[in-house]
Parts: structure tokens; sequence; C-alpha cells
């Protein structure tokens, strides 16, 4: 590809940035790009979630590219050092380092309509040096778990005095043993690394959970090294097995369920976990909400933990947070060492000021629309060259690197045009974002969704902005190619000419074909004509 002095700015080297990096390489032969990463490595969450026992929830041959699958994971799903190894090693592979700027937070970026180019002011976070550049393109590859989220609603939070932190940010060098340790929340990541501190019958554990949550048995099962060879030596056998986790996951099956269905479902849930829990909590661990409003918790461990002798779970409520512990509504003053906040993260703001045309923010949008909206995910109106890589709505139950994928492959087709020079500028239109999310909160106003208090809703309670309320599939078909005239294009009079010479040229070979179709069949029933009428005379 002719790289005419358009460059792109990528932000974020998780995994979703790190897929459109790739991407730029192999699909468009495009190298002038800067990926901004606040971090010092490579690989987003799995960078930052370094927390005993992280791993993913999926099978970890779904949760990897589909253009770099690996036939050599230790187990069905992966742990977070070997999923942090492959990122390195795929950023190795296409030599992703040198357009890497490590331990820089990007502030700001502003469009200038004149130029049609984005002015980013980036900060060093060792130095405090900032430094100012320009992209014609920013794809923001942040996701939703980029801020932990920390409950400065409880009383005293900053009273602590012991070691506190959020499980994003679990110190590599912290020492558990003979601790008494507080863990608040018991979602995704709680549900992970309880049952790893607690294998150390030392470590005194007490979990509080605010609200019941519904699991579901994930066992992680070890792969041989007959079947690691099986993958990396039989065609197509590792293809295929992704291609059955994929089809599992993607296949539109994930349709709602009527009211037996879902009933059947909670039911076969419930008991599962009172089948693997103490009896001294049955009465508090069935949530209130229908499973699938919050996120579904994999349980690779959790609940056989809770028969532990030094784990235990407390239904009471947090009062307050004190100088050497927790007080609980009850009244209780329990005295702690450390508090781990397994809290999740705040997805409802958009980190960075990202200015476009005539002074409009993407958080001016999101606060305008009642909460994170965007086109599909990816695009914000009045942001011109803006995308987002699993932006808003973009929850789904697959693969977020499938999303990403996907996504990727759409912003592909729209940013082309802009990095060969044919456009300048392609901006969603807000007619089209609005139509677009007026048919998906209708969807989900009528789903599982809308029934509890979630980190996926505004304020826990109002807009839904984060699950996508279709089959996985449906989203794919969504994003298989851009609509152009959902979008305004600016600069791009040669592009529209070429775009109308292709279609004119489509036409004509379609109507040649169409011709030549026609003269074969009336050539042919002519030829058939003369040929019965040949039989017909021989035979009298």
């Amino acid at each position: 590809m002719s790289e005419i002095q358009r460059r792109v700015a990528i932000i974020g080297a998780g995994v979703a940035g790190l897929t459109q990096a790739i991407a730029l390489k192999t699909k468009l032969g495009f190298h002038n790009f800067t990926i901004f990463e606040k971090g010092s490595e490579v690989g987003g969450v799995w960078r930052a979630n370094t927390y005993p026992g992280c791993s993913s929830d999926l099978d970890i041959h779904w949760y990897s590219l589909s253009t770099d699958l690996y036939p050599y994971w230790n187990k069905s799903h992966g742990l977070q050092p070997e999923i942090q190894a492959y990122w390195i090693e795929l950023s190795k592979k296409y030599s992703l380092y040198p357009h890497i700027a490590f331990n820089t937070n990007v502030l700001s970026a502003e469009w200038d309509d004149a130029k049609q180019q984005y002015t980013i002011v980036a900060e060093d976070i060792l130095s405090g040096t900032r430094t100012t550049s320009v992209a014609h393109v920013i794809i923001s590859a942040l996701g939703i778990l980029e801020a932990p989220n920390l409950p400065y609603e409880i009383p005293g939070v900053r009273k602590f005095q012991g070691t506190s932190f959020h499980s994003a940010h679990w110190p590599g060098l912290i020492d558990l043993r003979n601790k008494r340790v507080a863990v608040i929340g018991n979602a995704s990541s709680g549900a992970q690394f309880v049952p790893s501190i607690s294998e150390d019958p030392s470590v005194e554990v007490v979990n509080f959970i605010r609200t019941p949550t519904w699991f579901m048995t994930v066992p992680h099962i070890p792969f041989s090294d007959t079947a690691k060879w099986m993958f990396a030596n039989i065609p197509l056998l590792m293809r295929l097995h992704r291609a059955w986790i994929m089809f599992r996951f993607v296949a539109p099956l994930h349709l709602p369920m009527g009211d037996k269905a879902l009933q059947k479902q909670r039911n076969a849930m419930a008991k599962y976990i009172l089948d693997n829990t103490p009896d001294r909590y049955h009465s508090h661990m069935i949530p209130d909400h229908p499973p699938g409003c919050k996120r579904t918790v994999a349980d690779s461990g959790f609940l056989k933990s809770l028969y532990r002798s030094n784990v235990t779970l407390n239904f009471d409520g947090i009062a307050e947070i004190v100088e050497n512990g927790i007080i609980t509504r009850t009244g209780k003053m329990l005295p702690f060492d450390v508090i781990v906040y397994a809290t999740g993260f705040n997805g409802e703001r958009y980190p960075i000021h990202v200015r476009g045309l005539n002074g409009a923010t993407v958080q001016g949008y999101y606060d305008a629309q009642g909460g994170p909206t965007a086109y599909i995910g990816t695009a914000v109106p009045d942001t011109p060259n803006f995308y987002l890589i699993n932006g808003p709505n973009t929850g789904t139950r697959t693969s977020a690197i499938f999303i990403a994928e996907v996504q990727v492959a759409y912003i592909l087709k729209l940013i082309e045009p802009v990095l060969t020079g044919s456009v300048s500028s392609f901006t969603i239109k807000a007619t089209s974002t609005d139509t677009y999310n007026a048919k998906l909160q209708e969807q989900l106003s009528r789903s599982v969704h809308v029934h509890c208090y979630s980190s996926a809703r505004t304020n826990g309670t109002d807009k839904v902005y984060y699950p996508f309320p279709w089959p996985a599939s449906v989203f794919w078909w969504l994003l298989r190619r851009p609509n152009w005239d959902h979008y305004i294009a600016v600069g791009a009079e040669k592009w529209i000419w070429a775009r109308r010479i292709k279609a004119v040229k489509k036409l004509l070979k379609c109507s040649a074909g169409l011709m030549l179709l026609w003269s074969y069949v009336g050539l042919r029933s002519k030829f058939d004509m003369t040929w019965w009428q040949t039989i017909i005379m021989n035979r009298g």
C-alpha cells in the first residue's frame, strides 16, 4: 500500500490494539502507526491482572487469534502467564515493539477539520514529559477493563492502615502467609483468586458478598503431550477443534429463551450451586435476579474452596472500613491485615478527552445519550476517523477476541480509503447511530439485563451500555461490510467516482452475462427444436 503521509494512532497495546496493529501490517501492508501504551509491556488486562489463579473464562483455543493458533496451551483455559506470553510472542513475530510508545498516557486528541487530522497530546508517565503528535486515524483499543472500580461509597475506604489494593493491581511481592485477608466482591476475579490464596491454611480469608452471583462449572482440563502433538502436527485438527468451540458460542442458538426454558436454566444453576456449597450458606447463595442479568461467573474451584476451614463468606454488609478492619452492618468489628477489592471496573466514562467536530467530545456524547453509546459499538457521531474496539454494547457470550477481530476487519474497510489518500475522513451519521441504538435498546428492554443492579448499566440501574442483545453471529453480520450511506465522507470525490465506475462495471458484467445466457438459451432452444423435428421427419 502506498502510504501518502497518513498516520494511525492506536490507544492501548492490549489484545484489541495488538490485533489491530497486526491487521494493519498483514492486511493493508501499512506500517506508519504508533501504539500508545500506559504500561511497560504489551498484553492489556493480561499484563495488569497478575492475581493468583487469573485465567480465561473461555476455552483458550477460542480465546486466541484466528490467524495465529497455538497448539501448546497447557489447559483448556489459559492462565495469565501463558496468555501474556502468547501476546508478547505475537508482538515479536510481527515486529510491533518498534511501533509502541510504552509508559505513555494519551491525555487528549482534538480534530482539526481544516487539516483533517488529530492533534494528540501524550505524557510520559515516568518523566512527566508531554509530547504532541498528529494522526489521521485514531483507534481506541481500551475496552471496558481500563479503570478499576474502587467502592468509595463505602465509608472509610481511605482510612485502612493495612495493605489494600484492587485485584487488577496485585502487588507482585506480597506475602499473605499468616495474614487475615478481606476480599470485597465475588465476581470473576474474586472467584479465581480466593481458591488460590486459601490453599495456604495460614491465610484466613473472609469474602464479603453484597449480591450473590450465578455460577457455571468450567473445569480446566489439562492437555496431554499427545493432544498438543496432534494439534501441532495433524492438519486442520486444531482449527476444527476451534471451529467446534466457536460453533457452540456463535451459532444463532443463543436467542432469548421462553419463561419455561429460563426457569429450567435457573433451577439447574441453583442446583449446581447448592450441591457444591456448604449447607450453612444455602440461604444466601441463590441470586434474586435471573441468570444472565449480571455476568455469570465461571467456577473453576471457588465453590469447592468454601469447604476450607480458613475461608468464610460474610453476607452482613459493610457499614464502615476503619484503620484496622471492617465493621459490618450488624455492628461486628472484624480485624484484617489486608483488604483486596474484587469490585470490577468502571466502563461508564471514556477516560480520554477526544474532541471532534464543532467541539463535540466522546464523553459529551455519552452523557447526552444517558451512557456509553456508539454505532455498532465502533463509531461515534461527530468524531471523524475515530473508532472503538470493544466499545459500547459489544459484550456477548463469546470470545472478546472474536468480537475484536470482527471490528478490526470492519475498521480496515473504513480506513483503507483514508490511508491511500482516496478519502480524507469518514464520520458516522447521528441519525444512523440513533436508529441502530433505538432497536438495540428496545431489544435490551425486553431482556434479563434490566432486572438487576449491574455494572453493565449506567449508575447501576439506568441505561444498559455493555451487553449486545443478539447472537454474536448477528454482530458479525452487521459488521461484515460498511453501509457507506450511514457515513459522511469528506474529500471523497475520486473515491465516490471510483465506486460508481466499479458499480457500473459490475452491472455491465452482470448484463453481459445475462445476455450471453439468454443467447445460449435461445440457440439451445432452436437447436433442440431442429433436432426434434429431424427425428420426427426420419421416423416419418
